[in-house]
């Protein structure tokens, strides 16, 4: 039984991504297809490292996060490095969007004021009338 192999069109559509981001991202070091003359031969390997992708940079991830991540894999028969690093860039990650939420609040809020501030001067300016 041979092994399912994608081409560059497949997996772009597959993951409604354009060609060039995949070339890019073969660039970045994050995919390795093989080559067959001109053509690039994906594996379910490589699918599932471009769904990976798409999922970390989703979430927040750099690429480079996401690379740090394929490393810790590829170079371990364990898988503790790996969920370490994931476990602390997670919380990385949601540090910074609470903080982010916070500031979004924050602005909000002033928004809010400024907004009631304009149409009580507004209402006076119109006799009373809250347009």
């Amino acid at each position: 039984m041979s092994e399912v192999t994608y081409t560059i069109g497949e997996l772009s559509k597959e993951f409604d991504i354009t060609p060039r981001s995949i070339r890019f991202y073969e660039e970045q070091g994050l995919l390795a297809p093989e080559r067959v003359g001109q053509n690039r031969v994906y594996r379910k390997k490589d699918q599932v490292r471009l769904k990976l992708i798409l999922r970390g940079k989703r979430l927040g991830f750099t690429l480079s996060e996401v690379k740090t991540l394929f490393e810790l894999y590829d170079d371990s028969s364990n898988s503790r490095p790996q969920l370490e690093a994931m476990l602390k860039m997670t919380r990385e990650k949601r540090a910074i969007m609470t903080q982010q939420m916070e500031d979004i609040q924050m602005l909000m809020s002033e928004l809010d004021d400024v907004e009631l501030r304009c149409r009580e001067e507004l209402a006076e300016l119109n006799g009373g009338s809250n347009e």
